[in-house]
């Protein structure tokens, strides 16, 4: 969709958005590192996420909070309409060497209908069964 499909006027408090799957491999993480420079080995190397305390490998928080806020601008079509977006970290997304990896899954729905022909939107982001985002909310502007 586009933002020009999507009114303010057509949307209501429980309006879902399209639901998504997110996979996540190793390969996925050294591209992400290389991105951001965000190049800390509990996203790399098995053997210090694991001397550390983590389960795994995990990936980069800020790659699952963008992969979650996917699915409100691709329902709006445009990421620009997204103008206010925050998360907590809840927790982490293990990412096995497995040669499958994870897969973060991402549905949201409109919350609340806000002054400005703007919405809130909730999301709900899970991997392996576990919520790995809490107070995941995006106010997006409509037309």
């Amino acid at each position: 969709m586009n933002p020009m499909t999507i009114s303010f006027d057509e949307v209501e408090v429980g309006t879902e958005l399209p639901a998504q799957s997110f996979p996540v491999t190793r390969a996925t993480l050294v591209q992400y590192a290389g991105a951001s420079g965000d190049f800390n080995p509990i996203h790399w190397n098995e053997k210090f996420a694991l001397e550390v305390g983590l389960p795994d490998v995990i990936a980069h928080g800020m790659f699952t909070m963008a992969e979650a806020v996917r699915v409100v601008t691709d329902w709006v079509g445009d990421p620009a309409a997204v103008v206010e977006y925050g998360v907590r970290f809840t927790k982490p997304v293990p990412v096995p060497n497995d040669g499958v990896g994870a897969v973060i899954e991402v549905s949201g729905k409109v919350a609340a209908l806000l002054d400005g022909r703007r919405v809130r939107v909730d999301l709900l982001a899970t991997s392996g069964g576990q919520k790995v985002l809490g107070m995941s909310r995006a106010v997006v502007q409509l037309g």
